[in-house]
């Protein structure tokens, strides 16, 4: 099974958005979801576990993920619950096509979100 592409939803500045329905994911390596290139954009992720289990924010490869090295992030869930994660910069995530991509050990709801980083209000 190949990786689920993810439309992220924009944070509005000043504003509100809805709230989205997210994705199931796919389970073990190469398996789960896939968030396209979004520019100077940050990327955060709402992760929504039915038991327990853990979603892995992939680290990028060099040279474009200069800070690869740091490897990957994980958010690991004792049981069913939410957590959201990030920001997540391309600079240690990036993959090398300039997306982020996350693998889960269960099958998960993700939903993903971007938030302007040059917004200052």
């Amino acid at each position: 099974m190949a990786r689920t592409a993810l439309t992220p939803t924009a944070f509005v500045p000043n504003g509100a958005v809805a709230d989205p329905t997210g994705t199931a994911s796919g389970v073990g390596a190469n398996n789960g979801i896939t968030v396209p290139y979004q520019g100077g954009k940050s990327i955060m992720l709402r992760i929504v576990a039915g038991g327990a289990g853990t979603a892995t924010v992939l680290a990028g490869s060099q040279p474009s993920a200069i800070s690869s090295g740091q490897g990957n992030a994980t958010v690991t869930f004792g049981g069913a619950g939410t957590q959201w994660a990030g920001p997540f910069e391309s600079a240690r995530f990036g993959q090398p096509d300039g997306s982020l991509a996350v693998d889960t050990s269960v099958a998960m709801t993700i939903t993903a979100f971007t938030l302007d980083g040059r917004y200052v209000g």
